[in-house]
C-alpha cells in the first residue's frame, strides 16, 4: 500500500501520471522503497490507483528517465540506487543471505564432479580448454523454497580439496573464501528464460522471468571460480554494498 504523499500547492490538479510518479517517489524518498527493491507491477499498479496502463506505463517510463527507477525487461522495475553513489555487489553466501531474514537455508548437490574445461569454462576460469578443474551443480532452499541453481566450475590446481567438503553443512563460497581469500569479484547480471530442466528444479513455469548472476572471484591474481546463480524473478531481489 502507498502512504500519502504531500498535497499540491497549486490549485491546477496534476494528471494522472503525476499522481503516480509523486506517489512512487513518496515511497522512494521516506524510505518505504530501498534501493535495488522490486516495485509493483504494472498491472498491480494500474488496480491499486484505478488508472490506465498507459496513464502508469508513463509515469514507470517518466521515473527511468529520471534515474529513480531500472526496469529489467522480463523481470520488473527497480528502485534506483541514489545519484552520487557507485553500487559494488557483495560477495556474500545465499546462506548468510537466507540466515539474514531469519529463514533456513538447505542446500542439494545435484553432482560434484572433476572434468576437463570447455571452451566456455577455460574461458570463464583464465585456463587452457581441457584443463582438469571441479564442477557442481547445487539447488539451495529457503524454508521449504527453492531460490538459487548455482552452477559452479573451480580451478583444481588453487583448490584441489574442492570435492571432498559436505556442501550440505557448508557453502562453495564459504569454502572457497577460507581456502582462498577472496581480493576481486566481477558480477554480471541479466534477465533470462530458464530451461526446462531448470523449471522443473526450480519449480517454476517455462514463461516465468529468471534473473541470472554470473559471478567470478579471484584470490592474488588468479580466478578461483565462476558461478551462473540462476534466481526465479519473483523470489530474488538485486541487493548492493554502496560506497560514496
Amino acid at each position: 500500500m502507498f502512504s500519502r504523499a504531500p498535497q499540491q500547492q497549486a490549485n491546477t490538479p496534476a494528471p494522472f501520471y503525476e499522481k503516480v510518479k509523486q506517489a512512487i517517489s513518496h515511497q522512494i524518498a521516506t524510505g518505504v522503497w530501498r534501493p535495488h527493491d522490486r516495485i509493483p507491477s504494472e498491472a498491480e499498479l494500474v488496480a491499486q490507483f484505478g488508472f490506465s496502463r498507459m496513464t502508469i506505463n508513463r509515469a514507470l517510463r517518466e521515473l527511468t528517465d529520471e534515474g529513480l527507477l531500472v526496469r529489467l525487461q522480463g523481470v520488473g522495475t527497480f528502485v534506483a540506487e541514489p545519484k552520487g553513489q557507485s553500487a559494488l555487489f557483495e560477495i556474500r553466501s545465499i546462506a548468510d543471505e537466507i540466515a539474514s531474514r531469519n529463514h533456513q537455508h538447505r542446500c542439494e548437490v545435484q553432482f560434484l564432479e572433476e572434468t576437463q574445461a570447455s571452451a566456455a569454462q577455460a574461458t570463464a576460469l583464465n585456463v587452457k580448454e581441457g584443463t582438469r578443474i571441479f564442477h557442481s551443480l547445487m539447488l539451495h532452499y529457503e524454508n521449504d523454497t527453492p531460490v538459487q541453481i548455482e552452477d559452479r566450475c573451480v580451478n583444481a590446481a588453487l583448490v584441489p580439496d574442492y570435492l571432498l567438503q559436505d556442501y550440505t553443512a557448508t557453502t562453495p563460497h564459504a569454502y572457497l573464501s577460507l581456502v582462498a581469500p577472496l581480493t576481486e569479484g566481477e558480477h554480471i547480471v541479466e534477465a533470462v528464460r530458464a530451461t526446462p530442466q531448470e523449471c522443473e528444479l526450480l519449480r517454476i513455469k517455462e514463461q516465468d522471468p529468471c534473473l541470472l548472476i554470473h559471478r567470478r572471484t579471484w584470490s592474488a591474481s588468479h580466478i578461483v571460480s565462476h558461478a551462473r546463480l540462476l534466481f526465479p524473478g519473483n523470489r530474488y531481489r538485486l541487493q548492493g554494498h554502496f560506497m560514496s
